[in-house]
């Protein structure tokens, strides 16, 4: 037993903590060593946590100590409110990795207008629209004639890791943050869209392998564009039933098949002989490789353009499933922090937090807190940013 005395806290708020955080109370008590009872009867305020206790509970929970303290618990709008509906996520019930992702990049956004007004520096509506009546490719054709990203450039991408650098920058050029988030399950969430403006988000998962982001990238700026043009709203007030939504979904798949391969180059690529294809799985990786984009996107393509009929495609789909179960998870190269700083936090945002350092605006306390970098590595981190935007790109 802990003879440590323990610390007066309010019980109502470390049970707020604990379920905001969307923890179970038996996760909590495994980190803090402790038996599940015990933390009961801290939020029932029968006892109290040690000195100790309570510093771990913070951290874990990604508290700042002095919350424990309040009259009541803080008051903080839904995070549902926030992000696009997204396939198999209940909003309030999202998993303690994602509400810990969602919360970072909200800060990250939120910060970062906030370095914006102080260097003068003005901030713009986001003015990119989409409509569900709009064709898949001709809203496709709108969005990469904004990016001014050609097909010639596109083919001469010497590897996945390149094109991956490259469409991001060309995404981030439209007026919008992309961030990668660690820690979450790519079964539960691939890639989601903070629909705020300005400067809406698109985040992609980072164990997403690098030529499946750009398609997640324009999956998710394909709903940032619909709720820009008043055809979506945020996952706690979005009330279409499942068919409908699947539409949605379905909407913004194509137009990112169409986005990563217009139909002129499909054409081109295709040639003679389209009829007499099979389309068996090493055939739509060639062409795959090709575009830089995944086998399942390049199937979508062709699916899109009737070059792949829909039963063709489920059944191809069964297969690239059960070949993709087989597979190790693939690494990129070895980035360092600050590189790795830059891969989630991206360009724009880290190039601001820099910005605002050299004009004092910001300590350098500050500037680490912002980055999650400890400030040795800034160095670095300037270089790595004075480089080519569209330079190669390493994962993490």
């Amino acid at each position: 037993m802990s003879t440590s005395p323990s610390i007066p806290v309010n019980p109502d708020v470390l049970r707020w903590a604990r379920e905001e955080s969307g923890y179970p109370t038996e996760r909590v008590a495994v980190r803090l060593n402790v038996n599940e009872e015990r933390v009961r009867a801290w939020e029932k305020g029968e006892r109290q946590p040690t000195e100790r206790q309570l510093e771990e509970l913070a951290k874990f929970l990604r508290r700042p100590l002095g919350i424990f303290f309040l009259s009541q618990p803080p008051r903080l709008a839904p995070l549902g409110a926030e992000y696009r509906r997204l396939p198999g996520v209940t909003p309030g019930r999202e998993s303690p990795e994602l509400r810990i992702a969602l919360r970072q990049m909200l800060t990250r956004r939120e910060t970062a207008l906030g370095l914006m007004e102080e260097l003068g520096e003005k901030v713009e509506p986001f003015s990119l629209r989409a409509h569900l009546r709009e064709s898949a490719a001709e809203v496709a054709a709108r969005l990469r004639l904004a990016m001014g990203v050609d097909v010639a450039t596109q083919l001469a991408w010497p590897n996945e890791w390149r094109a991956w650098a490259a469409w991001r920058s060309a995404a981030e050029s439209l007026g919008l943050f992309v961030f990668l988030f660690p820690s979450v399950a790519l079964d539960e969430v691939r890639g989601l869209a903070i629909l705020r403006d300005p400067f809406p988000v698109v985040a992609i998962n980072s164990k997403e392998m690098p030529e499946a982001r750009a398609f997640t990238l324009f999956h998710e700026l394909v709903h940032v564009l619909l709720a820009a043009g008043n055809e979506e709203l945020p996952a706690i007030r979005e009330q279409r039933p499942a068919r409908a939504w699947d539409a949605v979904e379905r909407f913004a798949e194509s137009v990112a098949s169409y986005v990563l391969i217009p139909e002129q180059a499909l054409r081109e690529a295709l040639g003679s002989g389209v009829v007499a294809r099979s389309w068996n799985l090493p055939e739509v990786r060639s062409l795959a490789r090709r575009f830089r984009v995944t086998p399942l996107a390049m199937a979508t393509r062709l699916r899109e353009s009737g070059h792949m009929t829909w039963t063709k495609y489920d059944a191809w789909r069964h297969t690239w499933d059960e070949f993709v179960s087989t597979l190790r998870p693939r690494r990129g190269g070895f980035a360092t922090r600050g590189e790795k700083a830059v891969n989630r936090a991206g360009r724009p945002f880290a190039a601001l937090v820099l910005e605002a350092l050299a004009a004092n605006r910001i300590t350098s306390v500050d500037a680490a807190r912002f980055l999650n970098l400890k400030f040795e590595h800034f160095e670095k981190l300037g270089d790595r940013l004075r480089e080519d935007a569209l330079g190669a790109g390493l994962g993490e």
